[in-house]
C-alpha cells in the first residue's frame, strides 16, 4: 500500500527533527489531530520546546502561522480582530485577528479570562468568527494548539467542559530521555529562523489525496460497539462526576481513522481505540471529589476503563 500520508508523515518527521530532538508521540498524535480535524492542548512545564514545535509543524505544512499569549488583560477583539473607522472614506474596515491563521497557537490558554477563552468556541467548532454581526470564515485547516502549564496555578482560569470538549487531544509533553537531552545539550544554537530552516513537505494537492485515504479506512461494527460501551462505562463510572460526551466518541472514531491510515492500514483495530483513550479522555473526564482525594489519576480511570470493558476478537 503505497500511502500519501504515511510518506508525508515521515518527511514532516523529519523536518521537525531539524529543530525538535525526540517528541515522536508529540509530532504523531499532533499530525492526527490535525488530519481528523480537531485540536489540542499541550500540556507540559516550561521550556519543553511546544511554541518551537508549533512553528515547526507549521513550516513543515507550508500553512499561515500565527501566535498569541493570552493574559489576563486580552479582550476577545484582539483574537478575534475589530472593525476600525476609516476617516478617509467614513466605513468601517474589518482588521482580521491572529485567529484568522491555518494554524493559531493559543500560549497559556489559561491565563485568560473566560470572556476571551470563549471567544475561541465558535472558531473551534464552527471555523468561523463572528464580529458586529458578520460571521467571516476561518481558512480552510484552522488549527488550535493550545498550550498550558500544569503546575503553576495562580493567576490561571481553568477551561470550562464546554470548551475543553472542543478539543480533540490533550497531550501530555514530558521531559526528553537522558539520551535526547544529551543530542539537545550538544546540539548547536540555530542561526536561521526555524521557519528557514524547515522545508514545506505537504501541499493542498497532498491534503486532498490524504483526506481519501483516511476515507477509504473501514471499520467494523465490533469496533463501534466496543467504542461506545468504553463512552458508556466512563458516564457510569463511581469514580467520575463527568464522562465522555457523545462529541467525544465521534472524535474518538474519526482519529483511529487516521491512526490507521497513518500505519498503512485499511482497517481499524482495538490497539487503536485504546492507544487513542489517553490523550481523548483525559480532559474530558472529570473526577469525583473523593477520587481526587484519593490520589487516583485521571490516566488510572482510564486504564480500569479500558480493562473493564471486553476487547472485540
Amino acid at each position: 500500500m503505497n500511502s500519501i500520508l504515511a510518506t508525508r508523515a515521515a518527511e514532516i518527521r523529519q523536518e521537525i527533527k531539524k529543530v525538535i530532538v525526540g517528541q515522536e508521540t508529540l509530532v504523531e498524535k499532533t499530525l492526527i489531530a490535525l488530519l481528523a480535524g480537531g485540536h489540542v492542548i499541550l500540556e507540559g512545564v516550561p521550556g519543553l520546546a511546544k511554541t518551537l514545535f508549533a512553528r515547526a509543524l507549521a513550516a513543515s505544512l507550508q500553512v499561515s502561522f500565527k501566535r498569541i499569549q493570552f493574559t489576563p488583560d486580552l479582550m476577545p477583539s484582539d483574537l478575534i480582530g475589530t472593525n476600525v473607522f476609516q476617516p478617509d472614506t467614513h466605513t468601517f474596515k474589518f482588521l482580521p485577528g491572529p485567529i484568522f491563521a491555518d494554524i493559531l497557537l493559543a500560549d497559556e490558554i489559561n491565563r485568560t479570562p473566560p470572556k476571551t477563552q470563549s471567544a475561541l468556541l465558535e472558531a473551534m467548532e464552527e471555523h468561523q468568527a463572528t464580529v458586529d454581526g458578520i460571521s467571516r470564515p476561518l481558512p480552510e485547516h484552522f488549527f488550535v494548539i493550545a498550550t498550558q502549564n500544569p503546575i503553576e496555578y495562580e493567576g490561571t482560569f481553568p477551561l470550562p467542559e464546554a470548551q475543553t470538549d472542543r478539543f480533540l487531544f490533550k497531550i501530555k509533553v514530558d521531559y526528553p530521555t537522558p539520551a535526547d537531552e544529551m543530542t539537545l545539550l550538544q546540539q548547536e544554537p540555530f542561526s536561521s529562523r526555524v521557519e528557514d530552516i524547515i522545508q514545506p513537505k505537504a501541499s493542498a494537492e497532498d491534503f486532498a489525496l490524504i483526506r481519501k485515504e483516511i476515507a477509504a479506512v473501514t471499520i467494523d461494527q465490533t469496533i463501534y460497539d466496543y467504542t461506545l460501551q468504553l463512552l458508556i462505562a466512563s458516564r457510569q463510572s463511581l469514580q467520575l462526576a463527568l464522562g465522555a460526551s457523545p462529541r467525544a466518541g465521534r472524535a474518538w472514531i474519526k482519529a483511529a481513522r487516521v491512526l490507521a491510515a497513518l500505519r498503512e492500514r485499511a482497517f481499524v483495530t482495538p490497539d487503536d481505540i485504546k492507544e487513542l483513550a489517553y490523550p481523548i479522555l483525559r480532559h474530558r473526564l472529570v473526577r469525583k471529589p473523593e477520587t481526587e482525594i484519593e490520589g487516583v489519576t485521571v490516566e488510572q480511570v482510564i486504564d480500569q476503563l479500558l480493562a473493564s470493558v471486553e476487547v472485540p476478537r
